[in-house]
């Protein structure tokens, strides 16, 4: 039996593990573990090396998961402990982890924010998804069109393959730009509704990470991306945006073609505006 401890969780995760009954594992990776509870909602326990996310419980030790635990391990929750097949995970000393950036920060820097992303090579990526589709559904969010952009989320969730198909990681970076361009209030009500809409048509790890993302939440590489448009360093701001586009096989390139695509539109609509 290996021994190890938390570094840090969210408060997502601390109710995750006062209201779950029965969790399975979901999936198993070398640094990460995914259970999943009779909600449908997931738990990541993950390594250092994946960090801080949403719903991530982080370990302190780079353990490779995938040397103790299979999809049939048994999982308990005891009182500050995850039993886990041949894992004790120790959550008690926990640091506390807030996966909400500073939107009000960013919204009011939005302006800045586009300009530094017209400086990088981003544009060069198309996803694999219906053009129209997307360019839609970007100038949908950009003008909160509510109903449209709900309507196109339909065609766009679960699009795809894989655990977090195309459709979906565009979504999710689409929505991190709605929280941005638009005010708080209106934000919230887009991101929400999109969000909504998106997560019954999806997979159940792709629909933790939209519902996250509709609450405002997101990972540790989209903090240090946005910290780094805000500071307006160039090589920073490419260090981070290639920490993103190394997620999965296309997974960060879209979440990223989704967020950009957000910023293109809102200007486009602004420079077609009447002053």
């Amino acid at each position: 039996m290996k021994k190890i401890n938390t570094i840090s969780f969210t408060e997502k995760v601390k109710n995750w593990l006062s209201n779950s009954g029965q969790p399975k594992i979901l999936h198993v990776f070398d640094n990460a573990c995914n259970l999943i509870n009779e909600d449908r909602e997931v738990l990541s326990i993950v390594t250092p090396q994946i960090g801080n996310g949403p719903f991530n419980l982080v370990v302190n030790n780079k353990v490779l998961f995938s040397d103790y635990l299979s999809v049939e391990s048994p999982v308990s929750i005891l009182s500050n402990q995850i039993a886990l097949g041949d894992l004790t995970i120790n959550t008690a000393n926990a640091e506390l982890w807030n996966p909400c950036p500073a939107w009000e920060l960013l919204h009011a820097k939005r302006n800045e924010i586009l300009n530094q992303l017209t400086k990088l090579p981003i544009s060069d990526y198309e996803p694999l998804l219906p053009n129209s589709l997307i360019s839609n559904f970007s100038f949908a969010l950009a003008n909160a069109d509510i109903s449209t952009a709900k309507s196109l989320t339909s065609q766009l969730a679960g699009l795809g393959i894989g655990l977090t198909p195309s459709g979906d990681d565009f979504i999710m970076g689409a929505t991190y730009a709605t929280w941005i361009i638009h005010p708080f209030d209106i934000a919230s009500v887009l991101a929400r509704e999109i969000t909504n809409t998106a997560t019954p048509l999806t997979t159940s790890l792709s629909a933790t990470w939209l519902r996250s993302a509709g609450k405002g939440g997101a990972g540790i590489l989209w903090h240090n991306f946005f910290d780094a448009l805000i500071s307006a360093d160039i090589s920073l701001i490419q260090i981070t945006m290639n920490e993103i586009l190394k997620v999965g096989e296309t997974s960060g390139a879209d979440a990223l073609a989704g967020f950009v695509g957000v910023f293109k539109s809102s200007f486009e609509i602004k420079s077609t505006t009447p002053q």
